[in-house]
């Protein structure tokens, strides 16, 4: 009876040890799945709200890079890299007398900041001004735009979207931004953005 009781424990001993690990299997298959899965589709239009969140893998039209594949493309001086992040200007209600300093940015070296251009909204005056940028980053060259932003910002992603839209065809989207470029270890510079109406 003993040498039972023994056989029984072992075995559900051996039964629980399976179970246990099937289940750690399936937690772990499940987690995977959901990193995986945060990324959401693509919408049928511009995002319009809450921009700092995860962004879709792909964007239609466009080319989708990553910080190795953007990281070559700028060092060849290929492309004509487009930052779209938006800077907060001067408060109407702050006095005169107030010193208002802008928050330095650091860009991937190179590039032309367009800020507030990835609203899912643009005015008249800011989609010229959109234009007009575009252009003059090309300088009369046929070579990719690369539009970025921070790393889960939607604004890069609207941005580029809207460049298709415009009739640009050479568009490429990198979605790690800035944040992608200084986790590689690559070098960023102070930028200034190209003045706004």
């Amino acid at each position: 009876m003993r040498n039972l009781n023994r056989v029984l424990v072992r075995l559900k001993s051996s039964r629980l040890r399976s179970a246990l690990i099937a289940a750690f299997g399936v937690t772990l298959l499940a987690t995977f799945a959901a990193a995986e899965g945060d990324a959401p589709p693509e919408p049928d239009g511009y995002r319009q709200s809450d921009y700092r969140a995860p962004t879709p893998l792909t964007l239609k039209g466009a080319r989708v890079l990553t910080t190795e594949e953007a990281e070559a493309m700028q060092r060849a001086g290929e492309a004509a890299f487009i930052d779209v992040l938006p800077q907060a200007p001067r408060p109407k209600n702050l006095p005169a007398d107030v010193v208002w300093r802008d928050k330095p940015r650091l860009d991937i070296p190179g590039s032309l900041w367009l800020p507030d251009t990835g609203y899912g909204e643009l005015a008249p005056i800011m989609l010229d001004y959109f234009r007009r940028g575009l252009d003059k980053a090309l300088g009369g060259r046929e070579r990719p735009l690369v539009f970025y932003c921070l790393k889960d910002c939607w604004m890069s992603w609207n941005a580029a979207r809207r460049a298709l839209a415009l009739g640009y065809a050479n568009v490429a989207w990198y979605p790690e931004g800035s944040d992608g470029w200084a986790a590689a270890g690559l070098p960023l510079e102070k930028r200034i953005p190209e003045p706004r109406p």
